[in-house]
């Protein structure tokens, strides 16, 4: 039986990108497990009050821009995804690129094997931003998540930070997720659990 569960993600977070680099990784390796990947804006978490909402706000359109093409090409395009998740996250983490930027965002695509122009086109078409709203909002009602990474199971949801990476194992990435998500739905009474400091 399939272990079903759901995680957030926003391509600015280096903690999102550890623990969704688990998950691509399990994935690829064949890992049984049905995963929803529910998309979060960090921008808007920080917006400040009085002010508007990301999605009405026309100067955060760059910032949202990475994430809607992950929306469309989890839904048109979702044989790709995991490349193109996979692929956003290093663009942003490991290569230092300018997510924000079009012209970035179209070549880490492409060379990532996705069809940018089909990906860009449904973002110019309107529905990946509503989509973006609907979903975030959704998670902040429904589970009271406010950051990513956040893993939603059995009714529980749980912010956590991994910090290590696969690195191409994937016997780490199922053990790590499957523990996490464990932890998760198995043992709701553990509400915190934080070394007070980190290993160098």
């Amino acid at each position: 039986m399939s272990l079903s569960f759901a995680v957030s993600w926003d391509y600015r977070c280096p903690f999102a990108r550890n623990a969704h680099e688990h998950l691509v990784e399990g994935l690829r390796a064949g890992a049984d497990w049905n995963v929803t990947f529910v998309p979060f804006s960090l921008n808007q978490v920080h917006v400040a009050e009085g002010d508007p909402d990301v999605w009405d706000d026309p100067t955060k359109a760059p910032a949202l821009l990475a994430m809607q093409l992950g929306i469309a090409i989890r839904e048109k395009q979702p044989e790709k995804f995991l490349d193109a998740h996979w692929a956003l996250f290093s663009a942003r983490h490991d290569d230092g690129l300018d997510i924000r930027e079009a012209d970035v965002l179209r070549d880490v695509l492409t060379r990532a094997g996705v069809d940018a122009d089909a990906a860009f086109a449904e973002v110019e078409d309107g529905w990946t931003l509503e989509t973006f709203r609907k979903e975030h909002e959704a998670a902040a009602a429904e589970h009271k998540v406010w950051g990513v990474p956040t893993f939603i199971n059995g009714g529980q949801s749980v912010f956590v930070r991994l910090m290590n990476r696969p690195r191409g194992d994937s016997d780490l990435a199922i053990s790590t997720i499957e523990r996490v998500v464990d932890l998760v739905g198995g043992w709701p009474e553990l509400n915190e659990f934080k070394h007070t400091s980190i290993p160098r």
